[in-house]
């Protein structure tokens, strides 16, 4: 989950005439397979006109959690804040070159307050890495639950890039990755891994990558963590970081 784009994120959104923030997009998922967007119906692909560098301006990931809430990554949408109809939320669209499903627009941002920017090894690391989007029209479609991770499995999803070096992928992709416990994901990212809010999934063949961002990390069906940032995708010895779903919501 490296930041190469977060550049041009930022330049194509500066030249929208939007006031931005530095900390911009990441992350799709390596080692996994297409699925179907009904597989998902809550699932929306996070997008901006802004952004042409993508099929349909897509650079995150979001899950509707109510009609008109979209959780996903602070850092997806931190930037948009003074002008959130910048983004759309796209549904039931598992290829990014195609037109279907239904799109809406954004018309606030909730960031949590805790939110903030660091590094590690020379990328940014994220903290609290949780927002939540409100529509500009309430949706009739099915929402995802929202639960504690457990067990030793969970499940990502999104249209990001298939490895480091081939970010062109446009579509939905699915994959098992294993939980890592908090012990590992502290050696693999020492103090910038703070495990009250956030927690690491991943391995070798299966992680999420570039654009998959805000995205979620399903346990039993539920999102579990939301898809926050890690040093490169598939890196041996660091798996991803997920940011933590607060109980007490934003």
């Amino acid at each position: 989950m490296h930041y190469a784009r977060t550049a041009a994120v930022v330049l194509a959104l500066a030249a929208a005439g939007s006031t931005l923030c530095a900390t911009t997009p990441a992350t799709a998922v390596v080692g996994g397979a297409p699925v179907p967007a009904t597989a998902y119906p809550w699932l929306g692909a996070i997008s901006s006109p802004a952004f042409p560098l993508r099929p349909g301006g897509q650079f995150c990931g979001g899950a509707l959690i109510a009609p008109d809430k979209v959780l996903t990554a602070a850092h997806c949408a931190v930037f948009a804040q003074p002008a959130p109809g910048a983004l759309r939320v796209t549904f039931g669209r598992a290829d990014l070159t195609r037109h279907d499903g239904i799109t809406v627009g954004v018309k606030a941002i909730r960031v949590d307050p805790a939110f903030h920017v660091s590094t590690f090894d020379g990328d940014l690391s994220f903290h609290h890495d949780i927002a939540v989007l409100t529509l500009a029209t309430p949706l009739k479609r099915p929402t995802a639950r929202v639960a504690a991770p457990h067990g030793r499995t969970g499940t990502v999803v999104g249209w990001g890039a298939t490895s480091d070096a081939d970010d062109s992928n446009a579509q939905l992709r699915a994959v098992t990755v294993p939980l890592a416990t908090d012990a590992s994901c502290a050696t693999a990212y020492g103090p910038e891994f703070v495990p009250a809010e956030a927690l690491c999934a991943g391995s070798t063949t299966a992680d999420t990558g570039e654009y998959d961002s805000g995205g979620p990390l399903l346990v039993d069906g539920a999102v579990a963590g939301i898809t926050s940032w890690g040093k490169g995708s598939a890196q041996p010895g660091y798996p991803g970081v997920y940011a933590r779903i607060p109980s007490t919501g934003l």
